[in-house]
């Protein structure tokens, strides 16, 4: 009876090679899956376009152009809004295409993922076109907007 434990012994000695097999078969449909995957669900990208996803540099709230009449305007400000993504990024500001210095008249206000360009005391000569730039590492982006102040005929 001492012989017989041995010969149970080598098929559990057996079911690791079997066990071992046993994944490759689900190997071959991973494998597959993979060049068939399309845009549904690839199981080697993630990690990879997970790091691009993370961090989308993007205006989740564009600018919006601000009317203002010459009479309600002239010494009132206006503020243009952004609401950007990440937080990391860098703002800059430009009217009619040139950089914009923080000033007593212009105000840069910047909230996490708040950022707000404030024109203080707006003349007719604020009018124009204002955009905010958006950078992080070597990507950007521009969201545009006007300052109208309409005269009064």
């Amino acid at each position: 009876s001492d012989a017989k434990p041995p010969k149970e012994e080598t098929p559990k000695g057996i079911s690791p090679v079997k066990a071992k097999k046993t994944p490759s078969p689900a190997d071959a449909e991973r494998r597959k899956l993979r060049p068939g995957s399309g845009g549904e669900k690839p199981p080697e990208e993630p990690p990879f376009t997970y790091q691009l996803k993370a961090v989308p540099l993007k205006f989740v709230k564009e600018m919006k152009d601000i009317v203002l009449t010459e009479a309600e305007s002239v010494g009132s400000s206006a503020i243009f809004e952004v609401l950007i993504s990440p937080s990391t990024a860098i703002t800059s500001w430009m009217k009619d295409g040139s950089n914009i210095r923080e000033s007593p008249k212009h105000k840069f206000i910047a909230d996490g993922k708040d950022r707000k360009l404030h024109i203080i005391d707006v003349q007719l000569s604020d009018a124009g076109e204002y955009t905010c730039v958006l950078r992080l590492g070597n990507k950007e982006k521009t969201s545009t907007a006007k300052l109208i102040v309409e005269g009064i005929p």
